[in-house]
C-alpha cells in the first residue's frame, strides 16, 4: 500500500504497474495510455469495459473501489470516434486515481453499463445519457435525469444550439 503523503513518483510507479497488469490481462482491449499532469488515462475497448472495471475493483492490490465520476465528452461532429465516456476511479486504500476512457461513434453510441460494478454509476450514466445521448446497455433505469421529458436533443453535444431549439 502507498503510504499517506507518498511522493508522486511512488504513485506513478503504482499506476505504471496497474497499466502493465491491465495490458497482460486484457491485451488488445487496452489501447492508448496517456499521462499528463500527473494523471493517467487508459483507453479501453467498449466490449471489455465492464470486465476491466470489475478487475480493477476486485484486484487484491489495486482496489479501485470508488467510481467518483462518469461523464461524456463530445470531441466534435467531424471527429471519429465522436464521443468518449470517461470513468474517474479512485482506489481509497491506495489513494490513487485512474481514468478509463471508452470511445464510441455517433452512429453506434452505446456502451455497456457498469452499474453492476459500482452502484453509483446508475446516476452518472443517466446524466451522461441525458446530456450527451450516449446509451448504456444493461442499465436498470435509463431515462432522463436533468432535462425536461419533452426536450429534444442533448444539451452538451457540440451541435446543440446555444439557445436551444
Amino acid at each position: 500500500m502507498i503510504p499517506t503523503g507518498a511522493p508522486t513518483l511512488e504513485k506513478q510507479q503504482f499506476l505504471d504497474e496497474v497499466v502493465e497488469v491491465l495490458k497482460k490481462a486484457f491485451g488488445q482491449a487496452i489501447g492508448e495510455i496517456k499521462r499528463a499532469n500527473r494523471e493517467t488515462s487508459v483507453y479501453v475497448s467498449r466490449e471489455k469495459i465492464v470486465e476491466v472495471a470489475r478487475f480493477l475493483r476486485d484486484h487484491e492490490r489495486f482496489k479501485f473501489n470508488f467510481l467518483s465520476d462518469l461523464t461524456g465528452f463530445d470531441r466534435g461532429i467531424d471527429s471519429s470516434p465522436r464521443f468518449e465516456v470517461i470513468y474517474h476511479l479512485l482506489s481509497l486504500p491506495n489513494r490513487v486515481r485512474l481514468r478509463l476512457k471508452v470511445q464510441v461513434d455517433e452512429d453506434d453510441c452505446t456502451v455497456p453499463s457498469v452499474t453492476e460494478v459500482w452502484k453509483t454509476a446508475n446516476w452518472h450514466e443517466r446524466e451522461t445519457f441525458d446530456l450527451f445521448g450516449i446509451r448504456f446497455s444493461g442499465h436498470p433505469d435509463l431515462r432522463k435525469i436533468l432535462t425536461p421529458e419533452d426536450l429534444e436533443g442533448h444539451p452538451l453535444r457540440k451541435d446543440f444550439p446555444l439557445r436551444g431549439y
